[in-house]
């Protein structure tokens, strides 16, 4: 099960919060993922934990004033990047290109997707992995694999029937251990989660809770 911890722009401390996630990752033998903004990559891969950028621009080097570039992410430590979150929608094109761009940097890639039907649409561009989040759930308490357990089922059906090396991970509300034990009895194989680490008093407690029952 991947755990993928996305700090958005919330005003956290990233590197506090990426040590965090690599103690606990390295305690438990979870596989533990931070997503900072771009201008932490550098700090936050220092520390160890596996990091992830939170989106990459489709273009390749050039004239892009304000692009993220991949292999700029990569340089900087990424390992992966998200696309397609509910936050920073782009166009399918746009999807397919940025896929293009992670594959020369050698970055792994999950595409969001809002719903069961999208979740197809996104494995048919062949990314590692396809995340559902239903947007009404993003930044809520409750999760979506017990608000709308269907959502992950459909999700995963859909992603199978398109290509079956395409994980199936699943985001919004997640915040406890509770949650990523129900997501994985769906059928997901990661979770995807931001204010419930972001925004803790404690992220590291929130960390081993999310783990625990891995």
């Amino acid at each position: 099960m991947f755990v993928l911890v996305n700090l958005k722009a919330y005003p956290c401390d990233p590197v506090e919060i990426a040590e965090a996630a690599r103690d606990v990752a390295e305690e438990s033998g979870a596989r533990i993922a931070v997503a900072p903004q771009a201008a932490h990559l550098s700090a936050v891969a220092a520390t160890g934990v596996e990091t992830w950028a939170q989106h990459v621009s489709p273009n390749g080097h050039g004239s892009h004033t304000g692009s993220t570039l991949a292999e700029a992410a990569a340089d900087a430590g990424a390992e992966g990047t998200l696309l397609n979150h509910s936050e920073r929608r782009v166009t399918l094109a746009a999807i397919d290109d940025s896929l293009a761009a992670a594959d020369r940097a050698d970055l792994e890639t999950i595409v969001c997707a809002n719903n069961p039907r999208q979740a197809g649409a996104a494995a048919a561009l062949g990314p590692d992995a396809v995340a559902v989040e239903p947007p009404a759930l993003i930044g809520g308490d409750v999760s979506v694999a017990s608000a709308d357990p269907a959502v992950v089922e459909e999700s995963v059906a859909a992603v199978t029937a398109v290509d079956r090396d395409v994980d199936l991970f699943c985001g919004a509300g997640v915040s406890t251990g509770d949650d990523v034990a129900a997501a994985a009895d769906l059928g997901a194989t990661g979770v995807l989660l931001a204010s419930g680490v972001a925004k803790a008093d404690d992220p590291r407690a929130v960390l081993r809770d999310l783990v625990s029952p891995l």
